[in-house]
Order: structure tokens, then sequence, then C-alpha cells
């Protein structure tokens, strides 16, 4: 299966810090690798509904049809990469990211999607620009990326890290413009819980 990139952008303005981070890297993929961007505060989704244990008792739901849901539903499962980019924001995913990695609950449970065997080997990435000097003030966005890879398994290629406040701060960011040039050439390991590491 040919790559194809999905970048998930989760900011709530476009061109963010996290996404100029994004972009540098991408630059570096091959030029027959396909990219594909798409900003979630384009394609709002509603607030997720945990169908799961309705008195009717079906788990099943019904594939999205012409919705921002089933364009993001299709999307996803097209990628053999998904790169999440997002700012740290109260040192999490922000909100659009969250209710998206919601919907994968959702997508769980629609039988013709197929999504856990679908994602399961592929790839997660992260990319997200902080405020901080202080790169451990991030564990908490990079440990739900990797548990949500290891939910599957996937492979979790981390997350590339740079530090900007205002727009375009993280240009000037030579380390995290260094690591961008090589983050996607690495070979990602399968997702670990931290339990499963020993």
């Amino acid at each position: 299966m040919a790559r194809s990139f999905l970048f998930v952008t989760g900011s709530a303005r476009t061109g963010g810090n996290s996404e100029l981070l994004a972009r540098k890297a991408a630059e570096q993929l091959p030029p027959d690798v396909e990219q594909r961007w798409m900003h979630l505060a384009d394609l709002p989704l509603p607030d997720f509904e945990d169908l799961r244990h309705e008195e009717n008792g079906t788990r099943a739901r019904p594939r999205p049809v012409g919705t921002n849901e089933a364009i993001l539903l299709d999307a996803t499962l097209a990628a053999t990469d998904i790169v999440i980019v997002s700012p740290l924001y109260w040192y999490s995913l922000s909100s659009n990211v969250k209710r998206y990695l919601d919907y994968w609950d959702a997508w769980l449970e629609t039988p013709d999607a197929d999504f856990k065997e679908t994602l399961k080997g592929r790839t997660l990435w992260g990319v997200t620009a902080l405020a901080h000097r202080e790169e451990e003030v991030a564990e908490p966005l990079i440990g739900t990326l990797n548990h949500t890879a290891a939910f599957f398994p996937m492979h979790f290629g981390g997350v590339l890290l740079g530090n900007g406040t205002r727009p375009g701060h993280v240009l000037k960011d030579d380390e995290a413009l260094a690591r961008a040039k090589t983050f996607f050439a690495q070979e990602p390991p399968v997702a670990r819980y931290p339990y499963d590491r020993a």
C-alpha cells in the first residue's frame, strides 16, 4: 500500500505554530507520498454522544454519510499515516482534536468501517508547539497519542515539539526545525502502554 499522510490540524486558527512546524516536516516527505491536510475548525463535529450503553442494547452505529463526520472517517481510513497537529492547550490536545479522537470510539462501533482492523499497523504521529522551554510539560499530550496508538495497536512516531507563542515564532526554533528534517524518516515502533514495556 502506497503511503498516504493525513495531517489533522486542530488549532483554533489556520497557519499557527504547530501547523508551520508540521509543514516543515512534511516538506521532507518524498514527492510521491500523498499528503492531505484537514483543518478540524473547517469540519466541525457535534459533541460526541456515547451510545454504547443505551437501553436498546445495540452497540452498532450506522456509517455516517454526507457529513463532516463521514469526510473525516473516510480520510482517516484511507491514510497509512495520521499526523495529529495540535498546539499544547492546557498541557494536552486542543478540544477540536479531542473531539475528533472521541469519534474514533464511535467508528469502532460502525461494523462496515472495520475501524480497528484497518488502523492496526498504521502509524500515528504528533506535532505540537508549546510556550514552555521545558518540553516535559507536553507529556500529557504525548501520552494521549501513544496510548491511542497502543490500543489498536498502531506504530507511534512520537511527537515533534517546537517552541512558539506568537504567530510564526516556531520558525525561530532552530532545534525544532532541525528535528523536522528527519522526523518522518524514522521507523516508528509499535506503540505500547507503559505497563507493556517491561
